[in-house]
């Protein structure tokens, strides 16, 4: 039976940091990686989207301790867990969905994204992507590291295995359920370039799981 995304994330708040360490291959390097793609400077605005625990903002508060980071996710013990472990920083913290809250016009100096967009199809994520650089300040860039689909067969093959699995299940069309459906890399890239980021850059690889860099 799949679950519905909070219902799975809440309950695995307990132990999910060290499952996403030990057992997502490359953690250990790509989340100090994304952190390092930030900025440094004082005071800069950062969005955070399916920012969960805080993983990558472990890393990112070591390069930069005085960011202002707004954080949204789905999932509030994932967000109160957030909340526990940096009670002196700057954060804002949205419980809600990053397809239907706003973010605003020229507010961040950039995004980042990391093991959360995997779940979602090309017409949602170009929805979310063409919002994201209207909420992004001139010479902003988004930061996204997360899972890809190793070849187009695959992309397809998890699309319609979800479909097959909602179907048998009778699950709602607009409900999100945790199940994997990654984009290649490529594909990826291009929803960006089509949601109108002008440089979008592959950045780094460890296995299934690439950086991508795309600018303003």
């Amino acid at each position: 039976m799949l679950e519905k995304m909070d219902d799975f994330f809440t309950a695995r708040v307990e132990g999910y940091d060290e499952h996403m360490r030990s057992n997502i291959e490359g953690a250990s390097a790509f989340y100090k990686y994304t952190a390092e793609l930030l900025p440094e400077s004082d005071g800069v605005k950062v969005l955070d989207l399916g920012c969960g625990t805080g993983l990558e903002l472990e890393e990112y508060f070591k390069v930069n301790p005085s960011a202002a980071v707004t954080g949204i996710d789905l999932t509030e013990a994932m967000l109160n867990a957030l909340k526990n472990k940096y009670p002196d920083k700057d954060l804002t913290l949205i419980c809600g969905s990053y397809f239907e809250e706003p973010f605003g016009e020229n507010v961040y100096d950039a995004a980042v994204s990391v093991e959360s967009l995997h779940h979602f199809k090309r017409e949602k994520k170009l929805g979310l992507y063409r919002k994201l650089h209207e909420a992004l300040k001139g010479g902003g860039y988004f930061v996204l590291t997360d899972y890809f689909a190793e070849s187009e067969d695959l992309e397809v093959e998890y699309f319609h295995n979800l479909e097959e699995i909602k179907r048998e299940e009778g699950l709602a069309e607009d409900e999100f359920y945790h199940y994997d459906t990654p984009l290649t890399v490529e594909h990826e890239a291009e929803v960006l370039k089509e949601a109108g980021f002008s440089k979008v850059e592959i950045m780094n690889r460890w296995e299934s799981t690439c950086t991508i860099l795309a600018r303003k």
